[in-house]
């Protein structure tokens, strides 16, 4: 494991001129807002090592290697882990190859009695490909913990080993498909920098229940859903641990009342950012279809669902319902409208109209 600023100077110069860059991360967020980040696994052609981000301190010549213009990142199920460096680099990579959305692409790879929208994990992904079964004993371990246990470290640096080998053959598997320019079509959509910046104004599409509020109250319940953004940021605490979301629905509702202090903090904040005060809530997703708008999503499904069958897909990568029912009702910023899905759609869209 690399512990000193030596010894990541001599890895980082073994794999200078490495592209392909195979990463996973561990970091705790167990008890802050943001994740605080405690080891980095890299794996190239050349060499395999983990990084003790918490016993480094200058960790910007790692960062200059990670977002050089030119090096993809190798990830399974990437967004956490982009999130965990943006939060101490602000950079994002320029090119993603996600292991998870490859998997999503290949239908027959998934076993056959997984949930069609459900997320295959590192550890199945590896067993299917590599008739591996990896050990999970470290899932739950705290990373802040030094010294690591060295069954730890093996367990981290797993991570990486054999998801080098698994984007071997998932790349060769989409290129003979005709599908890696897809995969890294779906890359980019996570390389958007504002799903890592926070807008507090939409803080309230984090609150389970808000479409209980009528919508006289929805005003207020935006508010204090900026408000526990905010302060959660501020504090680098969880959300919930400001202000839980029964408790917050509640209080918009006038059955409960904050503390004095709580109320202080309330006041203050909209005092101080008077914008906020009029954050418009969109509850129209929550609103259950209408027998025409049912009908109308059944054709769409038939559609879809062929196209699947043809592409070795499963109808859920291609559209979910709930996606299905934003573009009835005149949403034309769903993600078969662009890109590779509306390419294998147009005509059956136009079709279907």
């Amino acid at each position: 494991m690399i512990q000193t600023q030596a010894q990541l100077s001599d890895f980082l110069h073994n794999i200078e001129n490495e592209t392909e860059l195979v990463i996973d991360t561990e970091f705790k967020r167990v008890n802050t807002y943001y994740p605080l980040l405690c080891l980095v696994q890299i794996a190239t052609k050349r060499a395999t090592d983990c990084i003790d981000v918490l016993a480094i301190k200058n960790l910007q010549p790692l960062f200059n290697k990670l977002y050089q213009q030119n090096c993809l990142w190798i990830v399974h199920s990437a967004r956490q882990d982009i999130e965990a460096l943006h939060c101490l680099s602000g950079r994002l990579p320029t090119q993603l190859f996600d292991t998870q959305i490859a998997l999503d692409l290949l239908k027959d790879l998934r076993p056959e009695a997984c949930n069609p929208s459900a997320q295959i994990s590192y550890q199945s992904l590896t067993e299917i490909l590599q008739g591996v079964r990896l050990e999970k004993a470290y899932t739950r371990l705290d990373w802040t913990t030094r010294p690591l246990p060295d069954g730890a470290i093996e367990y981290a640096l797993d991570d990486v080993r054999y998801l080098i080998k698994n984007y071997h053959q998932l790349k060769i598997r989409l290129e003979n498909e005709q599908k890696l320019e897809w995969l890294m079509e779906e890359g980019q959509s996570l390389l958007d920098v504002n799903l890592y910046e926070v807008d507090i104004t939409q803080a309230w599409k984090r609150v389970k229940g808000i479409s209980r509020l009528p919508k006289k109250l929805h005003n207020i319940g935006a508010q204090l859903c900026a408000w526990r953004e905010h302060t959660a940021i501020d504090k680098n605490k969880p959300r919930k641990w400001i202000l839980a979301d029964d408790d917050l629905i509640n209080i918009a509702m006038g059955k409960d009342n904050f503390n004095a202090k709580k109320q202080q903090s309330f006041e203050s904040f909209l005092t101080q950012y008077p914008q906020r005060s009029d954050i418009k809530i969109d509850t129209q997703h929550h609103t259950p279809p209408t027998p025409a708008e049912k009908a109308q999503r059944v054709i769409l499904q038939k559609v879809i669902q062929e196209k699947a069958n043809q592409y070795n897909l499963t109808a859920e990568v291609i559209a979910t319902s709930k996606i299905l029912l934003r573009y009835i009702r005149g949403n034309q910023s769903v993600n078969f409208l662009s890109g590779w899905r509306y390419q294998i759609l147009k005509e059956e869209l136009e079709n279907a109209k």
